[in-house]
């Protein structure tokens, strides 16, 4: 009995319309007063509809306010091999980082991240940089060189790099980009090192497979290349 009370009770609460709209039933209310599904449905959409609309212009209230004291455009331009690249980046963004995931130009490796291994090395403005410890923002006015950018545009190989097939001078070439373009920086400024010295300009790049003697003898048939490329 207290069963069919029960079912009775949500009968009367939720019920059907000869129509086919289902009707929201209060006891206490005259029959014109009831809803429909479908009134409630609408009266939520309209709703929405109101709220969306002030979201909107309360976002273009804020985009038309200016940059807070300190803040950085993220959307900057920057020369990398000879391109104006431009790209999204984060205030707090490593060059390595922009390079890699942003720009697509993966030759530039991330080994330690932590500025001590060298596999990062780009130029920036002719001089080698951990770009792992550069903020990709410091450099938007500088000339960046990764080592995408040493050959020529039909594929001649820098003379470097040349040295590097000639010798044959790395084993698992992980850290080859960073030797290059530490050697083609440091031969900028001593453009016939001797070995020691050449030695002494890379020195910041390290080789987890220990073969320091094979890469120093590559670099050394690179600055041979390079010198003869020059009095050619």
């Amino acid at each position: 009995m207290f069963a069919s009370r029960s079912i009775q009770r949500q009968i009367h609460i939720y019920k059907g319309t000869s129509d086919g709209r289902n009707e929201l039933a209060d006891p206490s209310t005259s029959t014109s007063n009831k809803l429909s599904r479908r009134d409630v449905i609408k009266s939520v959409i309209a709703a929405g509809a109101v709220s969306s609309t002030s979201y909107l212009f309360r976002v273009s209230k804020v985009w038309a306010q200016a940059s807070a004291p300190g803040a950085v455009d993220r959307l900057i331009t920057l020369n990398v091999n000879g391109q104006q690249r431009r790209v999204d980046v984060m205030k707090q963004e490593t060059l390595v980082m922009t390079l890699r995931y942003k720009l697509g130009l993966t030759g530039t490796k991330i080994g330690c991240d932590q500025a001590e291994c060298g596999a990062c090395t780009v130029l920036i403005d002719d001089v080698p940089y951990y770009s792992c410890s550069v903020f990709t923002h410091t450099v938007r006015d500088k000339k960046i060189v990764t080592i995408e950018g040493l050959a020529k545009p039909d594929g001649t190989l820098h003379p470097v790099q040349q040295g590097v097939i000639d010798e044959q001078g790395f084993q698992c070439a992980f850290c080859m980009p960073g030797f290059l373009m530490s050697t083609v920086g440091f031969l900028k400024i001593n453009p016939n090192p001797t070995r020691a010295e050449l030695a002494h300009g890379i020195s910041g790049n390290l080789c987890r497979c220990q073969d320091y003697d094979k890469i120093l003898t590559a670099m050394m048939r690179g600055a041979e290349n390079l010198r003869k490329a020059n009095h050619a």
